[in-house]
Parts: structure tokens; sequence; C-alpha cells
């Protein structure tokens, strides 16, 4: 196994994830859109880039960043909640030559499970399920996901993460004191940074390409439930949920990941 891994975004995700590579023995290059980050970096032995990704081009050592290394791991988030009218997939598009150009053989897209709609009747969504995407974020993931699994220069596996919180990350925080909030009896379906560094590892470390992958941690209790008991826990307001409205969700069904990776999630919902 060719232990040079590069990655694209090394934010919230992609900065621990590569500081356990480099626990576990890789030569890890990193990027970051911000030039004061490019310190912390280098402390944390990532040979560190900056780059920023436009749909018209890309700034900074892209071809250096993705040199002598079979692996990538692109983890740029489309953030159109910040910014509705990006172009999400002219950035990818803008970045896929320089990866064919490069040494990379195998990509790990970070994804997310708003690919799938959610529905009246909760249903259960595996890898068969048809993506069926009603935001604007999600509709440009899937368009990424298929431009770079039908690339023939690289092989891509597709990860499709629930909603994301561990460390001083929580949705909780986000809710906490808000009132008349819909989809009071939802499932949720979150993943902790933990179970997603651990999981990328996997695939990398049984060389599990090529495959599409959903991953969201059990159980699924209501987010009305969830959420006051953990803003109970953590001493927060309370949020307050609208009973009267018709909630709609979905139950993210991870079996395919851990049956071919033979992984166990390592941190559960209460």
């Amino acid at each position: 196994m060719n232990k040079r891994i590069s990655i694209i975004g090394c934010g919230w995700l992609g900065y621990p994830l590569a500081q356990e590579l480099v626990k576990k023995g890789f030569k890890v290059k990193g990027s970051t859109t911000s030039k004061d980050k490019l310190e912390l970096l280098y402390k944390a032995e990532i040979e560190a880039f900056q780059l920023k990704i436009t749909p018209e081009s890309v700034f900074g050592n892209i071809r250096e960043c993705l040199s002598k290394n079979d692996v990538l791991v692109l983890n740029i988030p489309p953030r159109l909640r910040r910014n509705p009218n990006a172009n999400y997939v002219g950035q990818i598009e803008t970045l896929i030559p320089h990866i064919e150009a490069s040494s990379i053989q195998k990509v790990i897209f970070v994804s997310s499970t708003s690919v799938y709609a959610d529905e009246i009747s909760f249903p259960e969504i595996t890898e068969q399920t048809n993506p069926n995407p009603t935001s604007e974020s999600g509709k440009q993931l899937l368009i990424v996901e298929e431009m770079l699994q039908k690339n023939p220069n690289f092989k891509c596996t597709v990860l499709r993460f629930a909603g994301l919180f561990g460390n001083d990350r929580h949705p909780a925080k986000q809710l906490s004191g808000k009132t008349k909030l819909q989809n009071a009896e939802a499932p949720v379906n979150l993943i902790h940074l933990k179970d997603c560094i651990d999981i990328i590892l996997k695939i990398i470390q049984q060389d599990c390409f090529g495959e599409t992958f959903n991953a969201s941690t059990s159980p699924h209790p209501s987010k009305a439930k969830y959420y006051v008991s953990v803003c109970k826990s953590m001493n927060l307001a309370l949020p307050f949920y609208d009973f009267s409205r018709e909630s709609k969700g979905k139950i993210i069904i991870s079996h395919k990941l851990e049956q071919l990776l033979n992984y166990q999630f390592q941190i559960k919902l209460q």
C-alpha cells in the first residue's frame, strides 16, 4: 500500500483525519484556503498547501499537492447555505483535470446523505435507493458524485455522511432555544467525527475503491426526543417543536459499510 495521501480540504474533518494518518505512518499533503492555517498543518507534520478552487481556476500549487501520491481524499463542502449561488459543480470540474494529470489513482469523495429526499413515510435508505435530492446542495453533490465515479482515470469511492457531530460541534447547539421547529417526529441521522475518520481509514487500508457507502450511526430517535435530551445534558435552552405539522424524514441504513468493511460504529446515539 502506498502510504502517501493528499487531502484537499483540511477543515473540521480533514485536519484531524490528516493527523490520524500521520500517526499511522502516512506521508500526508493537505490543503487549506487559509494562509494562517499553514503553520498549524506544518506543525502536525502535514505538508501544507494554500489552495483556492473556483469554477474558473485552481489557485495555488495543486500540481505539487497531488504529486507522488496515489490516494486523494476530496473533502470540499458545497457551502451553499452561505452562498446559494455558488457553482460547486464548476469547482470540481475545474479540479478534475489536475487530478487526471497527477499520479492519483484512487479518490475518496466526501458527500452527504442530502442526495436523498426527506419523505413523510420515513423510508429506510440504502445504497440501492435512487438518490432524489430536493436541496440545491444535494443536487450539486449528486452531479459531482457521478462525474467522479464515471471518470476512467481513477477509481472513486463516494462516502455519503449523515449530519456531522463531535468535539465542540453538535446540531443541538444551533437548535437550542428555538421554537416552532419542524419535523418533530423525523428520525435523526448523525455520525461522529471519530467514526468518519475510522471509516476513511478502513477504505484506504482495505483498498476499497469504486464503491458508494451511506454512513450514519444508530439508533435513529425522533428529532424532538433526541435534541431535547441532548440540550438538557448540555444545560442548554430547550428547543421546541411544532407537532401540529406533518414530519418528513428518512432513516439512513449503513449495513453495506458495516459488512464490506467489517466496521462497527464507535459512537452511538443515546
